[in-house]
């Protein structure tokens, strides 16, 4: 057993109610058993990805892990692939619990975090710990930390910080061995039995969009279908699938666009016919050849780096080089392209004329450290990227929750919108000015022509604004909350962790991440659409698991009723719909029935200068309140209406109908021939199906 005294090396270890510094050579009992019974689980936890909240009474028998960590740390992003490998490996044997510890408000929402749990396709249990109460009876102190349970459920080790795979290898192979040499009875080998709510793919045309690219030019929309592993390219004029590049399979592999893979691709930047694309998990810098339908890498090994690149220093072979977690890239008027190098927190540069590599702004430390130099300058997690033009750089810097701003002309990095103090737990949902306003874990940051600078306000759920020439913020989009997803005016439009936005024709195109969908903001109009793909077959990756948006009315219908002699004063206009038997309302996206008119004797929305409401349908029967003036008006309803048969929601039909209403209102009441407005749909589901 001699050979387990050194498997630790490279690993700082604290073994709990143990100290390894009062024995130079500890003994296998004193790595591999604890002392203090690991505490129970409090009861009132959620859990995740189990059918039923789990107990370390019921885990005697299991070397048990303790994974304590918050979803937007990208530390503990980089830990989730080690403990996929080992519950890979130690199947039989290990128990990895994610003990989910929320830094942010937004992540300590249980559906929140159930989203998370698919985004990052996690394979074992979570437990939603936003109170901190197995933190606290841990003794945890940062995100990361594991603790570690013996199979007679005593903790025995707990160590903050990355730790790659092969020490823990080491040690649980080891402590499988002296439990198995003790007593092979010791250790329960049953598989636990899992309910995994990240499994699989819903069938929906995208999966948790991360980043958009608008090419204005050639009226081209770029998506990083983030989850699906592929970039997805779409006309702006028909909303048509033109191509699409990587094969949607998980991997590393330069190819053809029909073969070459990605891992969680994010942020994109557009040089002619060359898309250079952020390579997340697979920490590289990608290109795609969009003439020659090609995917090769410039930057990156395909594995994490364990340090970056110090400030001042340069490499003259990318591609020997292993970095971290690339989240955006952007290019200037100069030829550099720069790099938000989420994992080092740092801006890279890599000049593409010489093909080097090197930091531009950050020492690597994580921190808000602002008015400094950009080699002094610290920052948090950069995710997002703008290039203003004369050397102006904003960037998003997620843990900061600020917008920040590097000026290579100047030599000096400031804040522009969130906390200016330096600390990484100042943030909120305040619009204002300057060293008042607050932003929660921002992911993207972009200009427009007028020099309005929006800002994807991400667990804020909004999209906020700096206008021209000002300092202060303020909402423009977005109820904020928990988020939600309704199309229409800017005081009912909603969002869902918005991760990513860009530019094009007067229009801001929002890569709305939760809700699987891009969403469409007319700057000129304020109303906000989601973007509807002509042909949504053409993202198709598993046919049994498929989304369809389009039934027997794809194309829209137009139902006019007809004219309505109605008394003035409240009415009611009543939606009823029927569904076949078996079907019903998707309750995974929003249906919605939007009422307008354009005429002084229908008022749908007082409030609203579009004279325009949009409410959720989901019930087949719903009523909504109109006032009625003396006169004739028109009353249009547009309905969006998304239905299902029980059980299958992942088949999903899109029913389309748009209703005309010509209304006579009278202030006499006994001349009134109708009574309210009856809105009728019969859906019949597509013979195909």
């Amino acid at each position: 057993m001699k050979r387990f005294i050194v498997l630790l090396v490279g690993l700082a270890v604290i073994l709990v109610g143990i100290s390894l510094a009062q024995d130079e050579s500890p003994s296998p009992q004193e790595l591999f058993k604890g002392e203090v019974a690991a505490p129970e689980f409090p009861m009132n936890l959620d859990w995740i990805n189990t059918e039923n909240p789990l107990t370390m009474q019921g885990l005697e028998g299991k070397i048990v892990m303790l994974d304590f960590w918050t979803y937007g740390c990208i530390n503990c992003i980089h830990m989730i692939p080690v403990y996929e490998e080992i519950s890979e490996k130690y199947a039989e044997e290990v128990v990895v619990i994610g003990v989910h510890s929320a830094k942010f408000d937004n992540e300590g929402q249980t559906e929140n975090l159930r989203q998370i749990v698919q985004r990052y396709d996690i394979h074992h249990p979570v437990i939603n710990d936003n109170e901190f109460q197995v933190w606290q009876t841990y003794g945890a102190r940062a995100w990361p930390t594991v603790v570690i349970i013996d199979p007679r459920g005593n903790a025995v080790l707990r160590e903050s910080g990355e730790i790659p795979f092969e020490p823990f290898d080491n040690y649980i192979s080891g402590m499988i061995e002296y439990y198995d040499e003790l007593d092979e009875n010791i250790i329960n080998r049953e598989p636990l039995e899992l309910t995994l709510e990240g499994a699989g793919d819903p069938g929906t045309p995208l999966l948790f969009p991360g980043k958009v690219l608008a090419d204005e030019a050639n009226n081209r929309l770029f998506i990083a279908d983030s989850s699906h592993n592929r970039i997805v390219i779409v006309d702006l004029e028909t909303n048509t699938v033109t191509d699409i590049i990587g094969s949607a399979r998980r991997g590393f592999n330069d190819n053809t666009f029909d073969d070459a893979t990605f891992d969680k691709p994010q942020g994109m930047a557009l040089d002619g016919d060359l898309l250079y694309i952020a390579d997340v998990n697979n920490h590289a810098i990608r290109v795609a050849n969009l003439a020659e339908r090609t995917v090769s890498t410039i930057v990156g090994t395909g594995d994490m780096g364990r340090t970056g690149i110090r400030f001042g220093m340069s490499v003259e072979d990318p591609l020997q080089v292993a970095i971290r977690s690339p989240w955006d890239v952007e290019l200037d008027d100069d030829g550099n392209l720069h790099i938000a190098m989420a994992g080092t927190h740092q801006l890279y540069i890599y000049d593409l004329e010489l093909g080097i590599l090197y930091p531009s702004v950050g020492n690597g430390r994580e921190a808000n450290l602002n008015d400094v130099s950009l080699g002094d300058s610290e920052l948090a997690q950069p995710s997002g990227l703008f290039y203003a033009g004369d050397g102006k750089l904003y960037f998003a810097d997620s843990e900061s929750s600020t917008i920040r701003l590097a000026d290579f002309e100047n030599d000096l990095v400031t804040v522009t919108a969130g906390t200016t103090e330096n600390n990484l737990f100042d943030y909120g949902d305040i619009d204002g000015e300057l060293g008042e306003n607050r932003l929660q874990h921002a992911l993207g940051v972009r200009g427009v022509p007028n020099g309005d600078l929006y800002i994807a306000d991400t667990y804020n759920s909004r999209i906020k604004v700096i206008r021209d020439g000002e300092t202060a913020i303020e909402t423009v989009f977005g109820l904020g909350g928990l988020g939600g997803y309704a199309d229409g005016t800017a005081d009912v439009a909603a969002f869902d962790e918005p991760g990513g936005l860009t530019y094009a024709d007067n229009k801001l195109y929002i890569a709305d991440t939760n809700n699987h969908v891009i969403r469409v903001i007319d700057l000129e109009t304020e109303i906000v659409d989601t973007l509807m793909f002509s042909n949504p077959e053409a993202l198709v990756i598993n046919p049994d698991a498929l989304t369809i948006l389009g039934g027997n009315s794809a194309d829209g219908m137009i139902v006019e009723l007809d004219s309505l002699t109605l008394a003035t004063g409240e009415q009611d206009v009543t939606l009823s719909i029927s569904l076949p038997e078996d079907f019903k309302i998707n309750d995974l996206i929003d249906s919605r029935l939007e009422l307008t008119s354009t005429s002084d004797a229908v008022q749908v929305d007082a409030e609203s200068d579009t004279n325009t409401t949009t409410v959720t349908v989901d019930q087949t029967d719903i009523t909504v309140p109109i006032t009625l003036s003396e006169g004739e008006g028109e009353l249009n309803a547009d309905l969006t209406l998304y239905y299902c048969r029980e059980g299958e929601e992942a088949l999903c039909f899109i029913e389309t109908v748009s209703y005309i209403v010509p209304v006579i209102a009278v202030d006499d009441a006994d001349s009134a021939t109708d009574t309210g407005i009856l809105l009728e749909r019969e859906v019949i589901v597509p013979t195909d199906f």
